[in-house]
């Protein structure tokens, strides 16, 4: 017997398009897997300006735009995978970072790789379980 869960699309006007074949986000049974988000400006379609700092932020940011935008919250995430361009921008990510998991921060796996989509800096990438 073959089971197949229900799939929902997730998408938000406030965060940026998908840069290739996939969707923002997807909700399948009692989780939510949220691709990678790059330091873009849903605006301009541009990378913010102000190095690993301002990426981190922009990136967290366009995480919880897409949450809101399906009555969700980044308290809502229990896991995230950081993908950074260099290793050496490690606390710089830590402390943007911090500031938007206060309290009860998910588990997380930080890597460098060798390049990121459009030459950005870091890329995150979430599962949320919502409630």
């Amino acid at each position: 017997m073959e089971i197949k869960a229900d799939k929902k699309v997730l998408t938000s006007k406030e965060a940026p398009k998908a840069v290739g074949p996939y969707s923002l986000g997807i909700q399948t049974g009692n989780f939510v897997f949220l691709s990678g988000q790059l330091g873009i400006d849903p605006q301009t379609g541009d990378f913010i300006q102000g190095g690993v700092e301002k990426q981190t932020e922009q990136v967290l940011t366009n995480l919880k735009n897409i949450l809101m935008s399906n009555d969700m919250s980044m308290g809502d995430i229990v896991k995230t995978t950081v993908f950074l361009q260099d290793m050496k921008d490690f606390p710089s990510m830590n402390a943007v970072y911090s500031i938007f998991f206060e309290d009860d921060p998910p588990a997380r796996s930080t890597i460098q790789v060798a390049a990121l989509p459009k030459g950005g800096l870091i890329e995150i990438e979430a599962i949320a379980v919502p409630g």
